[in-house]
């Protein structure tokens, strides 16, 4: 009896003793939209005691006291460590491991481990876009990349980008990156109603951007990658409950800078100090500030509404948004209503994966008429906007003959900026559907192996009028108009490929292999409209014969690639395309690129292994060219017979006719190549809290497809469009990202970029002559060998003691004692020498500051709007007055100066594009709803020594750029 009570009280004590050392362990796990995630596994570190997460994405866990560490991982996300607190459940945060955002990047025809990349490739992810008011895509990314440049086409609703990657390659065709979206090769053809192509794609939609830089990236996609290639991936479906997100951001834009003009007061002094009595007879009574009366405050709201979740183990999301924006421009507006949807099932034991995404989207946009910019630069301040006038109650520069009451509109005299945008009315309809489905098969006898099919499509239809009343100044003499356009564009995707990926651990190797075709069709139809008048009546001569024109090209293509891994340390990447164009001839169609690239993980070598502070160490070596078909008509080699246009028509009786000329052709015409070097260092310390990479790089292009000209009867025109010249592209990366700061409730990240380019002709001319003089683009531009393209061709001003221009004066640059053409001199390019990048976010608790901004150092603008501020367009002979910059008392120029390298200004600019400030407030309301709301300036401040209004104009020519608003916005997420 004494034994068996001894062995309960020792049973007692041991069972008291072991509930003394445990602790129980409470938490929920969500992921980073603030969702449950259920099924997640929460495991004690260094022991077998576990347990998963309920569908709320509860546990509770039962651990000894000497367990600090929980690991917490689920399929889909990053495996995740979490100290425990006592007395305390623990929120854990899971970070979605999706290929784009973690350990994979999404490259040509396929993904790799980052750490593992062969080429000059960046990606940016949603948390690090551009954040504000975007209504086109590759504004998400404007100075996030280094080598990247963004440059706003104007300030209008939807008005895309050029994006320029490591400087131009071509002089004639495009300079354009090659974009893919989610497997798709997007069509970047003018649409008819469209700003810009891309501005029906919603930024909303996407998840992150991949950008390829060099050849052994760019080199799979061939012909169309020597301008770089931008892979954009879209948002998917996530595991777990349906997760619904909607956005509303609502924005008021206002004008950030308008043109130093004279106002009314000093226009009028200016003309009773220098005018003659006639013209002083001219001035108004009125003070009418043009620029006040045709710019407004903007307002713009953007909505967006998204279900993603998991359907009977099918990941889906569905998506919508609808986008008013209207522009700083009186009368200027964009509406968008978009739609998406993408899912992802799979099929036969998951050996069939199949990757649906379709997009769509419906624009009306109303464009404002551009003219009323300069028009309200030159038009007279001392007028009023209103009087009693034939034109629709506008006022307008005319006479009247008493005699007969006829009216005499001055012609070349400015109209009535105002009038100018009411008076027009463009509208514009486009629909546009674009998608693909990706089947990824799996062989059941060689799992390593896969099959991939890609089918695709992208389909456009624009439409429009443009009608303008009789009696408006503007179309005063044509009896107004009444003018339809259209266009439909259908492009074709098939892609067949194989991927091989197997690692054989006996000889510490992995292959990655990949061979495919592609085939890819490109159909246009153009309508041709007759000028209709308002009434209705059909201009003479402007009835085209043919009401349509339907180019098609076609591109059919054979690729491979070679990705060769040894001991995880050493890889060797190799790839070439044949591809194969209907715009050349048969004997020119082929063409094939290769590459070839080195990679080194040095941070894993056993001797490097040591340091803990070096966390990543990569080394890259590569080489491939790249060619360029885009930008130039189809099928310049063959001999035809093109159609003059309606202005060049000859009457015969009643009827008139295009006439039919032979154009000039190149039977042997071919493909630009490009052919690039790179060598990159990736770097990281102290667990990647600096990390970075440098690239050193160098392109040559040569075949340029150049228009140059020709003998006299050598061909069917003075000049032909062949591949003649050669220009090169060289320069330096850097990229750097900062996480000073890292703590529970505060942190700190930064990133700089910077990139140096240069760019030079070295030959245009099929004798390789060094002397050649060039060939004009524009009037104050020219490709010339030995310099940068699209220099400056002006003559050099000469100023006086103090320092002012003296008019007509310059520099006798040959020495001959005479000012002719032959003084002509290039002088400087505006593309920058430089291009930085800087970003930097301080998170606190739940506040988040951030804020982005961009350099350009070394670019040169052409101040066009500026040579027109002269007296002699103020005091014009054709009998009307016109306002004038007051750069006019700078120069003093009686005449204009258009030559005078006094109007070539430095450009260069450091810009605040955004600041940033938002607070998350969690899950609210019983923990289902998340909230977030978030305030943004945009544009914020630009210093520049350049005095027009923006200095950031792609092609360095300002002819009065529809000005960049400043935006301020206020947006809310919730979560549910």
């Amino acid at each position: 009896m004494k034994l068996k009570l001894m062995f309960h009280v020792m049973l007692l004590l041991f069972a008291s003793l072991s509930f003394a050392q445990t602790k129980v362990v409470t938490g929920t796990v969500q992921d980073e939209k603030g969702a449950p995630v259920p099924g997640a596994t929460v495991i004690a570190k260094g022991t077998s005691t576990g347990t998963t997460t309920s569908p709320d994405g509860r546990f509770s866990l039962t651990v000894p006291p000497s367990v600090q560490i929980l690991v917490i991982s689920n399929i889909g996300f990053t495996s995740q460590e979490m100290a425990i607190t006592d007395n305390t459940p623990l929120r854990v945060i899971l970070t979605e491991s999706a290929r784009t955002l973690g350990d994979f990047v999404v490259i040509g025809y396929g993904t790799v481990r980052k750490k593992e990349l062969t080429g000059a490739v960046s990606t940016v992810t949603a948390k690090d876009f551009q954040r504000g008011t975007i209504t086109t895509p590759e504004q998400l990314i404007a100075g996030k990349i280094a080598g990247v440049a963004v440059t706003s086409n104007s300030g209008a609703p939807g008005a895309g980008s050029t994006i320029r990657i490591r400087g131009g390659a071509s002089l004639n065709a495009s300079n354009d990156p090659l974009i893919v979206i989610d497997g798709l090769p997007v069509n970047n053809t003018n649409i008819y109603g469209a700003s810009n192509p891309l501005s029906l794609v919603n930024p909303n939609d996407i998840e992150s951007f991949t950008v390829l830089k060099d050849a052994a990236s760019t080199a799979i996609y061939g012909s169309r990658a020597s301008n770089g290639v931008i892979i954009i991936t879209t948002k998917k479906g996530t595991r777990g409950k349906p997760q619904f997100n909607f956005s509303s951001l609502v924005s008021l834009s206002q004008i950030a800078r308008q043109a130093d003009v004279m106002s009314a007061a000093e226009f009028r002094r200016y003309v009773d100090s220098l005018g003659t009595p006639t013209f002083k007879s001219l001035l108004g009574a009125t003070e009418t500030d043009w620029q006040k009366e045709i710019y407004t405050t903007a307002i713009t709201t953007d909505n967006n509404l998204s279900i993603a979740g998991f359907w009977k183990n099918i990941p889906y999301r569905l998506s919508g948004g609808y986008l008013n924006q209207d522009g700083i421009l009186k009368t200027d507006n964009l509406k968008r209503v978009s739609a998406g949807i993408s899912f992802s099932p799979s099929l036969l034991n998951d050996h069939l994966k199949i990757d649906v995404n379709l997009k769509g989207a419906v624009n009306r946009s109303r464009f404002a008429n551009n003219a009323a910019i300069s028009s309200a630069v030159y038009f007279d301040p001392t007028q009023p906007v209103h009087a009693n006038t034939p034109f629709g109650g506008y006022w307008e520069w005319y006479t009247t003959d008493p005699g007969n009451g006829g009216i005499t509109l001055n012609k070349l005299a400015p109209r009535n900026p105002v009038a100018l945008l009411d008076l027009y009315r463009n509208i514009g309809h486009v629909q546009r559907s674009y998608g693909n489905v990706q089947f990824d098969y799996k062989l059941p006898f060689l799992p390593e192996l896969h099959a991939n099919l890609n089918l695709g499509y992208d389909v456009a239809k624009g439409e429009g009028t443009i009608d303008v009343p009789a009696y408006a100044g503007q179309n005063y003499l044509d009896s107004g108009q009444h003018n339809q356009y259209g266009n439909k564009v259908r492009n074709l995707v098939s892609e067949f490929y194989l991927n091989y990926n197997k690692t054989f651990p006996a000889i510490k190797s992995n292959i990655n292999a990949t061979a495919g075709y592609g085939y890819y069709d490109n159909l246009a139809t153009n309508y041709n409209y007759p000028f209709v008048r308002a009434n209705g009546n059909i201009a003479p001569g402007s009835e085209p014969k043919f009401p349509m024109d339907k180019p098609q090209s076609t591109l059919t293509s054979y690729y491979g690639r070679l990705i060769y891994t040894f001991d995880s340390k050493y890889i060797l990447a190799a790839s070439v395309r044949t591809d194969g164009s209907s715009r050349f001839s048969p004997g020119t169609r082929w063409g094939t690129f290769p590459s070839v690239a080195l990679t080194w993980l040095a941070n894993r070598e056993k001797w490097l292994a040591g340091p803990e502070q070096l966390s990543d160490l990569k080394l890259r070596l590569s080489y491939g060219i790249t060619g360029n078909q885009d930008g130039i008509y189809n099928y310049p080699y063959l001999p035809v017979y093109a159609l003059g246009d309606n202005s060049s028509m000859v009457q015969f009786g009643d009827e008139y006719y295009n006439m039919g000329s032979p154009a000039a052709y190149d039977a042997g015409i071919k493909w630009e190549q490009t052919a690039t070097w790179n060598a990159g260092i990736d770097y990281g310390f102290w667990n990647n809290r600096i990390n970075g990479s440098v690239d050193l790089y160098f392109k040559k292009t040569k075949d340029l497809l150049n228009t140059i000209p020709v003998p006299a009867g050598s061909n069917f025109s003075s000049t032909i469009l062949t591949n003649v010249g050669n220009i090169e592209n060289k320069g330096i990366e850097l990229l750097i990202n900062l996480n000073p700061v890292k703590s529970p409730r505060f942190s700190w990240d930064l990133s700089f970029n910077a990139a140096y380019n240069h760019n030079r002709i070295t030959n245009l001319t099929a004798t390789k002559d060094s002397t050649y003089a060039g060939s004009m683009v524009g009037t104050i531009q020219i490709h010339s060998v030995g310099y940068r393209p699209f220099s400056f061709y002006t003559y050099h001003q000469q100023y006086d003691q103090n320092g002012k221009p003296i008019e007509g004066v310059y520099v006798d640059v040959n020495g001959d004692g005479i000012i002719n053409t032959e003084d002509l001199y290039r002088y400087q390019s505006p593309a920058p020498k430089w291009i930085l990048g800087f970003s930097t976010q301080f998170t606190y608790d739940r506040w988040a500051l951030g804020t982005v901004l961009r350099g350009s150092i070394g670019n040169y603008m052409y101040n066009a709007l500026a040579t027109g501020a002269t007296q002699s367009n103020i005091f014009n002979t054709l009998g009307y007055l016109a306002n004038s910059l007051t750069e006019v008392n700078n120069s003093a120029f009686y005449y204009g100066q258009q030559y005078s390298d006094y109007y070539v200004q430095n450009a260069s600019f450091l810009k605040m594009d955004n600041l940033s400030l938002s607070y998350d407030f969690g899950r609210i309301i019983k923990q289902k709803l998340g909230l977030r709301v978030n305030a943004v300036c945009q544009n914020v401040f630009t210093i520049t020594k350049y005095t027009g209004i923006d200095p950031e104009i792609n092609g360095g020519v300002d002819n009065a750029l529809y000005p960049r608003p400043r935006i301020y916005s206020l947006g809310v997420n919730l979560q549910y």
